[in-house]
C-alpha cells in the first residue's frame, strides 16, 4: 500500500461519516456484545462506539493505519488491544470470539473467502457477525459501469473492489444472514448473520 491512503484515509471518508456512515456504525456496533473481533480495524474508527462489549481485538494488515488507530484504542471506552495481522491468516484459537465486526473491508481483502472461512473458525457456534459494507449493484447499467471502473479503482484506493457480491460470499461461507439493509440506493448493505456451525465437527 502507498503511505497517502492510510495518511489521507480520514479525511477522504470524513464527508461520508457525516452524511450517514457514522450513524450507521453506531446502530451496528450497539449489537456487538463479549469478546469481539474486528477485521480490517483501519485507523480505528469504530472505536469510539464500542460500549456494551468485554474487549476488543483489532487486527489490519497495514503498519501505518495500526499506528493511527493507537490513539482512539487508547481513548475508548472499552478495552481495545490493536494488533496487525491479514484477515485470511487470523493468529487466533478456534472458537475465541462472540462477536464478529467488519466495516468497509471485504471489499479489499485480496482473499474473501479465505478471510470469511477464518472468521467463522475463529468466532464461536451462534456468535453475531456484522458487516457494512460496499456492493456490485443488481442493475444491468450501473453494476457494468462498477466493473469496468473496478481495475483502476483498485490502483488508486489500495485494493478497493467495487464490483464484489459480498452478501452472497457471506452466506456460501456458512453464515445465516439475519437481516440484509440497503443504505445509498443499494450500494452499501448492513449485513447481519450468525456463524452456523456445529463446534464438534471443529
Amino acid at each position: 500500500m502507498g503511505k497517502w491512503f492510510p495518511r489521507w484515509y480520514d479525511a477522504l471518508m470524513e464527508p461520508l461519516e457525516r452524511r450517514g456512515i457514522r450513524n450507521i456504525r453506531i446502530r451496528l456496533l450497539q449489537k456487538a456484545w463479549g469478546n469481539v473481533l474486528e477485521i480490517g480495524s483501519g485507523t480505528g474508527l469504530n472505536f469510539p462506539y464500542y460500549e456494551q462489549v468485554e474487549q476488543v481485538t483489532a487486527i489490519d494488515p497495514e503498519p501505518l493505519m495500526v499506528k493511527q488507530s493507537m490513539q482512539r484504542a487508547e481513548q475508548a471506552h472499552v478495552p481495545i488491544r490493536v494488533r496487525r495481522a491479514e484477515a485470511e491468516a487470523l493468529p487466533f484459537a478456534d472458537n475465541l470470539f462472540d462477536t464478529a465486526v467488519g466495516t468497509l473491508v471485504l471489499c479489499t481483502v485480496p482473499d474473501p473467502n479465505k478471510a470469511l472461512a477464518e472468521i467463522r473458525r475463529v468466532c464461536k457456534p451462534g456468535a453475531p457477525v456484522l458487516f457494512f459494507e460496499h456492493v456490485r449493484l443488481e442493475h444491468p447499467l450501473l453494476g457494468r459501469l462498477q466493473d469496468g471502473l473496478t481495475p483502476v479503482w483498485k490502483r488508486l484506493c489500495d485494493g478497493c473492489h467495487l464490483n464484489r457480491n459480498t452478501l452472497e460470499q457471506i452466506q456460501r461461507a456458512g453464515f445465516k444472514t439475519t437481516v440484509v439493509e440497503p443504505h445509498y440506493k443499494g450500494i452499501f448493505l448492513v449485513i447481519e448473520a450468525v456463524n452456523e456451525k456445529d463446534i464438534g465437527k471443529q
